[in-house]
């Protein structure tokens, strides 16, 4: 809900927030004055890390195990949330999951459970909002997309396809919302320091390195601070916007 002299904290629900990019957020907008509701898929000690370094910070934060592919997962998330911060004002739809393969020998499984997870829980996560956000009206709808999503990529055909759905996702949402004063935005990272690029080898790290144009791959901070703004009032005039964060790579 907005901020009043009543509830002078906003709250910021972020999935994905056990970690990596999702952890960053977090701690960004603790330090930019949310509470933060950390949804997270299974690991709950990197989510119980992440709670307390957002209180460090002096924010309130819990967190909240849930499988976000599951709408009635997504639903009693929503609704706990809501009951434990009497409203959100900002959701940051960070969760995702890659399963590669050339398109050859991509399994059924990997396909569905990659636009089920990154595209779907996207979906489910903001229509349990919704009415919230219809009813305070006025929030912050950021979605992470990939520059995978607008240029493809092989061997990521179903990541490719759910990044560029919530593209689709995003820009709809943004026409059905803005009424309501709520923005919907999407943001497109590149190649990002995170617990998957750690584990590339020094060679394809290289080659990744190579097509970016400033020459090194982005920090997770880097795209928090994005996230922060697109969430903060001065952003109050941007709606429906994929905005890249990938070096250069993608221009």
């Amino acid at each position: 809900m907005p901020a009043t002299t009543e509830n002078p904290r906003r709250c910021a629900l972020v999935t994905g927030g056990s970690r990596g990019i999702g952890r960053a957020v977090c701690l960004e907008l603790a330090r930019a004055g949310m509470d933060i509701a950390v949804v997270y898929a299974g690991n709950d000690e990197a989510a119980h890390e992440t709670v307390a370094a957002v209180e460090e910070l002096g924010a309130t934060a819990r967190a909240y195990r849930c499988d976000v592919s599951d709408a009635d997962a997504a639903n009693a998330c929503v609704e706990q949330v809501l009951a434990d911060f009497g409203g959100v004002w900002v959701l940051v739809n960070n969760a995702g999951i890659t399963r590669d393969g050339l398109i050859a020998r991509m399994r059924e499984d990997d396909f569905a459970q990659v636009i089920n997870v990154n595209l779907a829980g996207t979906y489910h996560m903001i229509r349990a909002l919704t009415r919230s956000f219809m009813r305070q009206r006025g929030g912050r709808i950021i979605n992470m997309s990939s520059v995978v999503g607008l240029m493809g990529n092989a061997g990521q055909a179903n990541y490719a396809a759910s990044k560029a759905g919530i593209v689709g996702l995003t820009k709809s949402v943004a026409r059905e919302l803005a009424g309501r004063g709520v923005t919907v935005n999407a943001i497109a990272p590149g190649f990002i320091e995170t617990d998957m690029t750690a584990a590339l080898s020094d060679g394809v790290r290289e080659q990744y390195q190579q097509q970016i144009p400033l020459g090194r791959l982005g920090h997770a901070e880097e795209v928090a601070a994005l996230v922060a703004f697109l969430a903060s009032d001065p952003a109050a005039y941007i709606t429906g916007e994929v905005i890249r964060i990938d070096g250069g790579m993608a221009m």
